[in-house]
């Protein structure tokens, strides 16, 4: 059965401009990165600042285009120009939205630029799909600084809606807003996704709110994935120690499952000098010598259902 989605073996690098001084740099932002996603599921991707996660969902929503590999939807290739039943969610709902345009400008902005649509059509669609969200229909004559914070995500979200999408890319959509207000947005994002069957690729360094969203997840590290496993293996039995080390840092109230030496050291180094072998060994707390001379392949962890791009993936806790 066809995806929805099929990212193949993409890869993103900046040229960055040389001096009389210095060679011409290339920043390697994503590296070699393969997944699917089906009809209806949520992927989320996580990582640290760095890892490459918003460039690539700016790939896949075709904001940009990949250096090499393809991004296929339906079994067709995403282009950077025509229409495609992709949106993206921004991580800033304020510098997301123009303030001086009409909320419901804003809003019913998708539907303008495909034409074919009345301006009375666009304004009724526009109030239906605020109404959706959880905000009254009178906001389509109300400016985006009249909003709060989760009002302005809600209005970025119905934007999104309103073209009838078959995948959002969310980049990130909570972590601008404040935490009283995140679990609102965070459960209109799920009835949304069960009403209308929408898929979503959800980028977060949260991984609360990942355990509680997704249907499975892609940990990226410097550009390069690292795992991807369903939510429960995951977060029950992780094959790979960057991912061991991210679920360490999790919070935990009283007695927890925290496992001592399973953290990451270090910094994240630079993308413009990855480390040789696999670019997680300068803070892997289990690194061997094998580690520093040859990448390892995503591939499939035994016993279990997820991949694990590690030498010795599966080994440990």
């Amino acid at each position: 059965m066809t995806p929805l989605l099929d990212v193949r073996d993409v890869s993103v690098r900046f040229p960055l401009g040389g001096s009389w001084f210095g060679a011409k740099q290339i920043l390697r932002a994503v590296e070699g990165v393969s997944f699917q996603i089906a009809a209806g599921e949520t992927l989320a991707l996580v990582g640290e600042s760095g890892s490459g996660k918003t460039t690539l969902g700016h790939v896949v929503s075709g904001l940009r285009s990949p250096t090499s590999g393809s991004v296929e939807f339906r079994g067709e290739a995403i282009t950077r120009s025509g229409e495609k039943p992709i949106q993206l969610v921004f991580q800033d709902p304020f510098s997301a939205l123009d303030p001086r345009m009409l909320v419901g400008d804003i809003v019913a902005e998708p539907l303008r630029i495909r034409g074919g649509v009345s301006t009375a059509e666009r304004r009724d669609r526009a109030s239906r799909i605020l109404t959706q969200v959880g905000l009254p229909a009178e906001s389509i004559s109300r400016y985006p600084h009249q909003f709060s914070g989760g009002q302005r995500q809600r209005i970025a979200i119905a934007r999104a809606l309103i073209s009838d999408p078959q995948l959002i890319v969310a980049d990130e959509p909570l972590s601008a807003l404040d935490v009283s207000v995140q679990s609102q947005v965070l459960n209109l994002i799920k009835d949304i996704q069960e009403s209308q069957q929408i898929a979503y690729l959800f980028i977060s360094h949260d991984l609360g709110v990942v355990n509680h969203l997704a249907d499975r997840v892609a940990v990226l590290y410097l550009g390069r994935l690292m795992e991807i496993a369903t939510r429960q293996d995951l977060f029950e039995r992780p094959s790979h120690p960057y991912t061991r080390a991210l679920l360490t840092s999790l919070p935990r109230v009283g007695r927890g499952r925290r496992l001592p030496g399973q953290g990451a050291h270090g910094e994240i180094p630079s993308p413009l000098s990855p480390p040789s072998g696999c670019v997680f060994h300068t803070r892997c707390p289990r690194a061997e010598k094998l580690c520093t001379e040859q990448v390892p392949e995503l591939l499939p962890v035994e016993g279990r259902t997820q991949l694990a791009a590690c030498h010795f993936r599966g080994s440990g806790p």
